[in-house]
């Protein structure tokens, strides 16, 4: 049965929806982080949403601060971070608890985990590598101190991850970090009708990479 209700973050509250897994099992929560353009309703985070939840995933939607009070203008980090915290001490769950979420929701997750926060895994959907345009602004110094299992999906037209900048920083990574690319696929996980690809393609190798991963984690 979905759950929402509010969560306090500072001296304000932010929305939450906790929605169950599809499949009628649950192998893990994720608490999925909206992007910097976004908010928890969007279309991009509710159609990845309905996918996990159908590869046996709970996922927990929430707004940022900015978002709740619709700003167009993102928190600070430390803001973003401390919103993601309570959130997480707020989910009841078993199995595995996951922090990700969309490009700047993702990055502030990924920074928590560099940092131990206490997840059992990682999923980052279209991590902003670097600004649009501006490729030597790599945000990439924090990402060797994740040491918990990872799983980065990215699109190979994505403009905010170069793949070549992408690849040349993976070396530095722990074993742990799984890079996936998305043939065709954008910042927003689109595809052009030339690729011969759909978005609906794109989603389902989403929930099936995803799905393999956390299978492997459980084997460990």
């Amino acid at each position: 049965m979905s759950r929402a209700w509010k969560v306090r973050v500072g001296d304000g509250e932010v929305s939450a929806l906790h929605e169950p897994s599809t499949r009628g099992e649950s192998i893990a929560t994720f608490v999925c982080a909206h992007g910097a353009g976004g908010n928890m309703q969007d279309r991009g985070v509710q159609t990845v949403a309905k996918e996990l939840r159908g590869r046996g995933l709970d996922v927990v939607r929430f707004n940022f601060p900015y978002s709740e009070k619709r700003s167009g203008r993102p928190d600070p980090m430390p803001v973003l971070r401390a919103c993601i915290e309570a959130v997480m001490a707020d989910v009841e769950h078993e199995g595995p608890l996951l922090i990700g979420g969309r490009s700047m929701g993702g990055r502030a997750a990924s920074m928590m985990a560099a940092d131990h926060v206490q997840a059992d895994g990682l999923l980052l959907l279209a991590y902003p590598l670097h600004p649009a345009g501006k490729p030597e602004q790599l945000r990439d110094a924090h990402l060797p101190s994740i040491t918990m299992p990872a799983l980065c999906l990215n699109g190979t037209r994505d403009p905010l991850c170069r793949r070549d900048l992408m690849e040349a920083v993976l070396p530095r990574l722990r074993p742990t970090f799984h890079m996936h690319w998305l043939d065709s696929a954008d910042h927003s996980f689109h595809v052009l009708k030339s690729s011969g690809r759909t978005d609906a393609d794109v989603m389902a190798e989403i929930g099936t990479v995803a799905a393999s991963w956390l299978a492997g984690m459980a084997r460990r």
